[in-house]
């Protein structure tokens, strides 16, 4: 009996263990979160059961940091306050060039308005799907919330884009008032137009009516109320973001003088001027002149 005794314990110990290990791969018993653990969270999938997680450090951008696109600051910015005062207000579509600050008007807005109840969600886009759940399971929170959908767009035949439609506006139920969709892309319309498509198009009288395809893509992004586009930057934009980054990492107007030629030819070999490119190029040009760095903010 003695000798069974260890054995049984050792038995018990390895199985707590491996209870323990299976628990982390199982889904939290609701897919209701704390709402009081973050202001941001992520959709996630185990198996075929969602749930919401709590984001634990949020992106700490602000609206400040975002230099030269300022109408496009202040179009979503009105919307949202809108939003968040519990005023009608719209989905919003952010398309146009990478690296232009789209996702990061996105972050910065929850960081400026977290403290008036505006929450965010962010949704992958394979698990557009589940958006019916998602917003059943905010229906009737005090929260504002936005579901924020990234890097946005849909191959042929790809079906997910249904789901959004439905959410957006062709559903039997309507959308909590609480809820708003934001989204960025590259592409105006989301999915991936052809050339053949225009030949579609139909001549009747003086007009142009474009064919089945063309319509069908853009019925999408139409469902969006508000449409914002993002350009690439000039030469003077990005040398101004560059100098507010370089700025923020502690550096000197002297420095940023100097850092001037090092940033164009960083832009160069990078072959883009976009608000990414200038806040790497500062975090390199800052780091390697030793200068004294506070902490950092991304921008993406």
């Amino acid at each position: 009996m003695t000798d069974a005794t260890p054995a049984l314990a050792s038995f018990l110990a390895r199985a707590e263990r491996l209870l323990a290990r299976l628990e982390l791969l199982l889904p939290p018993e609701s897919a209701h979160p704390d709402w009081d653990a973050s202001i941001a969270f992520r959709w996630r999938k185990r198996g075929q059961v969602g749930y919401l997680q709590p984001v634990s450090r949020p992106a700490a951008i602000r609206l400040a940091d975002l230099q030269d696109i300022d109408d496009q600051k202040a179009r979503i910015d009105a919307n949202t306050r809108q939003f968040v005062a519990g005023q009608p207000a719209n989905n919003v579509l952010l398309t146009g060039a990478r690296g232009s600050g789209k996702s990061s008007l996105i972050k910065a807005l929850l960081h400026a308005y977290a403290s008036k109840g505006l929450r965010l969600i962010e949704v992958e886009k394979g698990d557009l799907v589940d958006l019916p759940d998602i917003v059943e399971l905010l229906y009737g929170r005090p929260e504002r919330f936005i579901i924020f959908c990234d890097d946005l767009s849909f191959d042929a035949g790809d079906a997910t884009y249904k789901a959004l439609k439905v959410v957006l506006d062709g559903s039997v139920a309507s959308a909590p008032d609480n809820v708003l969709i934001y989204a960025t892309s590259n592409r105006r319309h989301l999915m991936p137009e052809y050339f053949a498509e225009n030949l579609e198009s139909k001549r009747v009288g003086e007009e142009i009516h474009p064919g089945e395809a063309v319509e069908e893509k853009t019925s999408l992004s139409e469902r969006f109320g508000l449409w914002l586009s993002f350009y690439p930057f000039d030469q003077d934009a990005y040398l101004n973001i560059t100098a507010h980054w370089l700025r923020s990492f502690g550096c000197s107007d002297a420095d940023i003088v100097r850092a001037e030629r090092d940033a164009l030819n960083w832009a160069l070999l990078r072959g883009s001027r976009s608000g990414r490119v200038a806040w790497q190029f500062a975090k390199d040009w800052a780091g390697s002149h030793r200068t004294k760095r506070p902490a950092s903010r991304r921008k993406k």
